[in-house]
């Protein structure tokens, strides 16, 4: 199966590649995956989106596409600024439509009092709406940024290597994202989703 980790944050100095990295190599270690990391940072898609459908999205937003449609899990790796997520990020979400449908979402989040926890919540209201399965097991970091340097941080050593409890929750997030990501295959495999008609009242 194919897994695409997403690092959300574009910000200068962002703990979010450095998590991605360590989280890419915890699922390397495994059989079942096959690993893509995709920096939101380096795709470049356009802020602005357009109001017709029928209009061709831009190049960037294309070439991105396949790797997504590709994938049969994500876990997207979120900071929070200010209780919620990076403009970045819901962004990129809202590009696609099919890449993320019928599909297993996980989560690592860093950032604040409640270690990303509030991004992960609104998140989960979002990808419910594109048709995205969101799995319970997180990964979270607590106030990351008040290390001097991300390798000081309480999470990890010098070396970048989680202490036992961050390499348990991982583990048990990537079990569940693989139960999900079988699942889902199978069941897109067996029936195509498609998204049920939505009727006004009266109808």
């Amino acid at each position: 199966m194919r897994l695409v980790i997403i690092v959300g944050s574009v910000r200068h100095g962002r703990f979010g590649l450095v998590a991605a990295e360590w989280l890419a190599s915890q699922a390397g270690l495994r059989t079942d995956f096959d690993i893509d990391v995709i920096d939101l940072d380096t795709v470049w898609l356009p802020d602005v989106m357009f109001m017709d459908p029928t209009e061709c999205k831009p190049q960037a937003v294309q070439d991105l596409a396949p790797w997504l449609a590709e994938a049969d899990a994500f876990v997207v790796v979120t900071p929070e600024y200010k209780r919620s997520f990076p403009a970045s990020l819901k962004s990129a979400i809202d590009w696609y439509d099919e890449e993320w449908r019928a599909k297993p979402v996980a989560f690592l989040s860093y950032g604040g009092a409640s270690s990303g926890l509030c991004a992960v919540a609104q998140l989960r209201q979002i990808f419910a709406e594109a048709h995205a399965v969101t799995v319970r097991e997180t990964v979270s970091f607590h106030a990351h940024h008040d290390q001097d340097r991300l390798d000081r941080y309480n999470g990890l050593d010098t070396a970048g290597c989680p202490f036992n409890t961050g390499l348990d929750a991982a583990r048990a997030m990537l079990d569940r994202l693989g139960w999900w990501a079988r699942a889902l295959r199978r069941a897109r495999e067996t029936e195509p989703y498609e998204p049920a008609t939505q009727h006004c009242l009266g109808e």
